[in-house]
């Protein structure tokens, strides 16, 4: 068996559980803390999906001392709206608001408290991997809209 499972590094671990579980109603799996009472493990189930995170420490930096994380995090959702009402309401800040896009999805971007941002992606148009080229070669040519290429990584993982 073979499993990618993002291990956030968190400033105010706790805080970011009770984010997580108001934002996307994640379950507490297993918490573990050190002497000084810092996370030192936390598992959380998100839907189907495994978290872990812990909190920042002399050897694992937490995402928001870099000024933010490189990663990106994709939750694919039944309804974008409603995950991105509930992440707002949790504390997260709107980068992109949800919208329909041109390659099949409804997607936001919104940042949590704690350095990460999260992409959340609704499927509204089930479209082949060229449709989905020509839309964003289309998309392209005219200028129209920011190209993204969100689907592009959906349409691999789905292949």
């Amino acid at each position: 068996m073979m499993q990618v499972i993002p291990r956030l590094v968190i400033s105010g671990a706790d805080a970011a559980i009770d984010f997580y579980q108001r934002a996307f109603a994640a379950k507490v799996m297993s918490r573990y803390t050190g002497p000084d009472g810092s996370v030192v493990n936390a598992d959380l189930r998100i839907g189907e999906s495994l978290l872990t995170l812990k909190d920042a420490d002399d050897v694992d930096r937490s995402a928001t001392s870099y000024g933010g994380s490189p990663v990106l995090l994709m939750l694919v959702v039944a309804d974008a709206d409603a995950v991105a009402a509930a992440m707002i309401a949790a504390g997260a800040r709107v980068i992109f608001s949800v919208s329909d896009q041109s390659y099949g999805y409804r997607q936001g971007r919104l940042a949590d408290p704690f350095g990460y941002q999260w992409l959340l992606s609704q499927d509204i148009e089930e479209l082949t991997p060229e449709q989905t080229q020509d839309r964003l070669d289309s998309q392209r040519s005219t200028g129209c809209g920011r190209l993204s290429t969100d689907r592009i990584a959906v349409v691999r993982r789905t292949q």
